[in-house]
C-alpha cells in the first residue's frame, strides 16, 4: 500500500472504505484476524484494477472482499470441525457510537453472529450484503457469482432462517446495560438469588477456551446451573477477579480480569429484561482486539 499522504486514487478509495470492508468480512467470518487477512487480499487485487473501468468503487471493493471472504469461510468451516469445545466469534472493542446505529450494532452482536453461523456460506454473504449493507440484488449477484434471481431466492430463505432465530424485538443498549449491570452486581457479591432474578429460566451459557484455557465443553442450560457457576464457581477466585463494563460488538459486555490480566470477555443476549444468552470468550487468540477500539461501519 502507498505511504500515508499519497494521493494515489486506488489507495485513497481503499482507505475510504476500509472499515466498511472490514465489517463485511467480519460479519461473514466472525473472526477479526481472518477479516484482516481478507482486507490484505482485497488490497492486492484492488491495486491491479484499472480504475477507469470501475463505475462504483464501493460496490467493486465489496465484491472483491466478499469473494475473498467466501473462500476463507469455507476454510474456516473445516477448522471449526476440529475446534475444541464451543466456537464463539472473536470479540471486538467498538466505539460507543456504534450502538446508535441499531441495525449495525445488532448485525455485529455476538447473538447475531451466532445466528449467521447457522447459514450456508452463500446465504450468509447474501444476507449480510442485502440486509446490513443494502446492496442491490444485481450487485450481490456479481459479488457471489450467482444470478440475480438466485440471489433473491437465497435472500428470502436466509431472511426467514434468521427471523426464526434472532432475538424477538429490538433491545436497546440501555436495557442490555441495565441487565448486565444487575448481573455484574450479583456476581461481584456472590448473590445467587439476584442472579436467578436476572437470568431467564432457559438461559444458555457458551464458553470458548479454544482448547487453550479451561471452558465448559458444552452449553450449560438453565438459570440454576448458570447462576451457581457464576455465583459459586467463579466466586471462589474472590478479589482476584474484576469485571469491567465495556462496549463490545456494538453493545455492553464485561471484560473479565484475573489478577489484573485479561481472562475473557462476556457478552450477553437480553430479551424482555432478562439475560437469555451468555457468551464467554476465553481463548487468548481471540482477545487481542479488546484493548483498542476497532472501527466498524456500513
Amino acid at each position: 500500500m502507498s505511504e500515508e499522504g499519497s494521493s494515489d486514487p486506488a489507495t485513497d478509495a481503499f482507505v475510504a472504505y476500509r472499515s466498511l470492508l472490514f465489517t463485511v468480512a467480519y460479519e461473514m467470518l466472525g473472526s477479526a484476524a481472518d477479516a484482516e487477512d481478507v482486507l490484505q487480499e482485497t488490497w492486492l487485487r484492488w491495486a491491479d484494477v484499472d480504475l477507469d473501468t470501475v463505475r462504483d468503487q464501493r460496490a467493486y471493493l465489496v465484491k472483491i472482499a466478499t469473494r475473498q471472504a467466501l473462500t476463507r469461510l469455507r476454510t474456516l468451516g473445516r477448522r471449526k470441525e476440529s475446534y475444541v469445545g464451543p466456537w464463539l466469534p472473536e470479540p471486538l472493542l467498538t466505539a460507543p457510537d456504534v450502538a446508535e446505529d441499531v441495525e449495525l450494532a445488532e448485525s455485529v452482536s455476538m447473538a447475531m453472529l451466532l445466528v449467521l453461523e447457522t447459514l450456508t456460506p452463500a446465504e450468509r454473504a447474501v444476507f449480510v450484503l442485502r440486509e446490513v449493507f443494502d446492496l442491490g440484488y444485481d450487485e450481490i449477484a456479481e459479488a457471489v457469482g450467482k444470478s440475480a434471481s438466485a440471489v433473491r431466492q437465497i435472500a428470502h430463505r436466509a431472511r426467514a432462517h434468521v427471523a426464526a432465530r434472532r432475538p424477538r424485538g429490538v433491545v436497546s443498549s440501555a436495557e442490555t446495560r441495565g441487565a448486565l449491570e444487575a448481573f455484574q452486581r450479583a456476581v461481584e457479591t456472590g448473590d445467587l438469588q439476584s442472579l436467578l432474578e436476572i437470568l431467564a429460566p432457559d438461559v444458555v451459557l457458551l464458553s470458548d477456551g479454544g482448547g487453550v484455557k479451561q471452558a465448559v465443553p458444552r452449553p450449560i442450560v438453565g438459570a440454576g446451573k448458570v447462576g451457581r457457576l457464576w455465583a459459586v464457581g467463579l466466586g471462589r477466585v474472590g478479589a482476584a477477579m474484576s469485571l469491567e463494563l465495556v462496549q463490545v460488538n456494538g453493545g455492553p459486555a464485561l471484560l473479565v480480569r484475573l489478577n489484573g490480566e485479561i481472562d475473557g470477555v462476556l457478552a450477553v443476549r437480553v430479551e424482555d429484561g432478562l439475560v437469555t444468552g451468555l457468551y464467554y470468550v476465553r481463548n487468548p487468540e481471540k482477545l487481542s482486539r479488546v484493548e483498542r477500539e476497532i472501527a466498524v461501519s456500513r
